[in-house]
């Protein structure tokens, strides 16, 4: 499953640059037009890149929610960072795998965060 949430990942990652890149486009165009007091503005061109926002929005929308409809939940999208909810001995722990790890290996507790990721031990090798 991890190539294809990775994959899924990638795709919102690349996006969020897009949709990122697009909004300093404007806010540049923006301080320009100010700065010079006025300007004639390639209205083509913006269209075509408003467009193209609103397409990198859809995508990034539809894959982030296609990676939660598998149970996956998406914590951090600049390092690529997905927890599984599993439950170990009765309690609901979260494993934890960052974009570019080959498997799962860490996990932590629901009120830890990446920061108290621990190996995983024998009780979750079956997950």
């Amino acid at each position: 499953m991890l190539p294809v949430l990775e994959s899924l990942l990638r795709k919102s990652i690349e996006s969020k640059a897009l949709i990122e890149e697009i909004d300093q486009e404007f806010s540049e165009l923006s301080e320009r037009i100010f700065l010079n007091g006025g300007m004639l503005v390639d209205v083509r061109a913006c269209a075509a890149r408003k467009a193209a926002r609103e397409k990198a929005i859809r995508v990034a929308k539809d894959t982030l929610s296609e990676i939660n409809a598998i149970g996956v939940q998406v914590k951090d999208l600049e390092i690529g960072l997905l927890d599984f909810p599993c439950r170990v001995d009765g309690d609901v722990v979260l494993l934890c795998w960052k974009m570019g790890e080959p498997t799962i290996t860490h996990y932590h507790g629901t009120e830890e965060g990446y920061a108290g990721r621990r190996p995983i031990d024998e009780r979750m090798n079956g997950e």
